[in-house]
Order: structure tokens, then sequence, then C-alpha cells
């Protein structure tokens, strides 16, 4: 079956940093935009990044600009996502997903950028307190 599962996430102290890792399985990331969310309670999921598995091309929101770097190890069939200096606003539940449109991850500062996505992981927990 296809599958997206997402893990890394942590409690963590403000101030520290986290690599979180999607891992695809029952399909190979050829043609792809796989992007990176988070939800906190009482919100809307909200786009973080997102990249093109075929050319490593990397897009972020523009309100979230600085700490965060996606990457992806084809080999390995998983995209990263790097946060530095985490803030307890950053706490969410952080989810992967992807399209199979390459134009996708263009569209992420755009308001129903996250309704583009058709398969989702489960979603890790990040907490940052201390």
């Amino acid at each position: 079956q296809v599958q997206l599962v997402e893990s890394g996430g942590t409690l963590v102290q403000p101030g520290g940093s986290l690599k979180l890792a999607c891992a695809a399985s029952g399909f190979t990331l050829d043609y792809y935009s796989i992007g990176w969310f988070r939800q906190a309670p009482g919100k809307e999921r909200e786009g973080v990044s997102c990249i093109l598995s075929n050319d490593g091309s990397e897009y972020y929101a523009d309100s979230l600009k600085g700490r965060f770097t996606i990457s992806i190890d084809n080999a390995k069939n998983t995209v990263y996502l790097q946060i530095h200096s985490l803030k307890p606003e950053d706490s969410a539940v952080y989810y992967c997903g992807v399209d199979r449109s390459l134009l996708t991850c263009a569209y992420i500062n755009s308001a129903g950028y996250s309704r583009l996505f058709g398969l989702w992981g489960q979603g890790t927990q990040v907490t940052v307190s201390s």
C-alpha cells in the first residue's frame, strides 16, 4: 500500500533543533511535490515548506522564512525538515503530504494550498517547552 510516515517529533527546549523525516513507501518519489505542514490545536493546517522530488527545488512559506530547511534523499525515498531555533509557537503536529503535480509547491503561499495534496501521513508531534 502507498504510505507516508513522519518521524522525529519530540519534546525539545526553546532554541533547540529538530530534523523530521517523511518516509514514502509503496511508491517512488520520482515526480512529486512533497510538502511539510503543521497544525496546532484549533488552527488550520499551515504549509511550512515544499520540495520537488525530481530536482530538489525548495519552497518556503513567506511567514516562516529563515529557520526551516527542506531536503530529499531520493535513494531513501525520504524527505526531511530541519528546524532551527525552535520557539514555543512552533509546537504542533507536523505532517507531510504529496501531490503528483510539479507545480504545486509554487502555490505554498496561496490560501487553498493544503487542499492540493491528496496523500498524507499520520503526523509527528513537536512540543517546544522548557
